[in-house]
């Protein structure tokens, strides 16, 4: 798998301190997160990298930020709690990504996982995400420009999928694309009422699971530029 990693903490040096890094870290531990490498993941990713210049100081929070088109880059809990929930059972070699957005999150999949395959509906997002990824180094994640709700059923089947925009409704198409045995994390819910749901293929059907209230921008349909 491609890690970048002295790529990674290079690109880091002079924006911010590597004490800001290690509060950031120090929080999302004591906010729950607890997997070891999701954690140094998160540490060594410059996250400033991925938002726009006026948000840069801003980068180390655990916050969500603007990044145009009405989209936001995830605050890092949230990153970590869903890459922890994706991983929980273990390595993943094929993870579908449905909202490439920033690339925050798609960087630090792509340091867990052995491929990652990245849907983005706004081109303009997904260009520069991949700009991003290339200059980090980070060479094992493939994209796609279309409609998050059909998935990438030409790819199929995904061991995990993780989705960053909340779906009214968990989308049928990307239930069928999930291997059995994989692990789909999504937002689900309209407006402020949201819940993050994890769900397994199992031998006979879905396993669902209800975990946390949240709040993500919505799951739109159809490409744009």
């Amino acid at each position: 798998m491609a890690r970048g990693q002295d790529d990674l903490q290079h690109r880091g040096i002079g924006m911010t301190s590597q004490r800001t890094r290690e509060r950031l870290i120090q929080r999302l531990y004591e906010e729950g997160l607890s997997n070891a490498a999701v954690l140094e993941v998160i540490r060594r990713t410059p996250r400033h990298l991925f938002v726009d210049e006026a948000f840069a100081h801003r980068a180390y929070e655990d916050t969500a930020l603007p990044i145009g088109h009405n989209q936001t880059i995830s605050q890092p809990y949230m990153v970590g709690r869903m890459t922890e929930l994706l991983l929980a059972a273990g390595p993943l070699d094929k993870v579908l990504e449905i909202g490439t957005g920033s690339g925050y999150q798609t960087a630090v999949l792509s340091q867990l996982v052995e491929r990652v395959f990245s849907v983005e509906r706004i081109q303009a997002l997904q260009e520069r995400a991949k700009e991003r990824l290339l200059a980090l180094n980070l060479r094992n994640v493939v994209f796609r420009w279309g409609d998050g709700w059909e998935g990438w059923p030409a790819l199929a089947t995904y061991n995990g999928i993780i989705v960053t925009a909340a779906a009214a409704e968990v989308p049928q198409a990307l239930l069928d694309q999930l291997a059995p045995g994989g692990r789909l994390v999504i937002p689900v819910g309209a407006g402020d009422v949201q819940q993050l749901m994890l769900i397994v293929r199992e031998e006979n059907g879905f396993s669902r699971h209800v975990l946390d209230a949240v709040r993500f921008v919505p799951l739109l349909n159809g490409p744009t530029a």
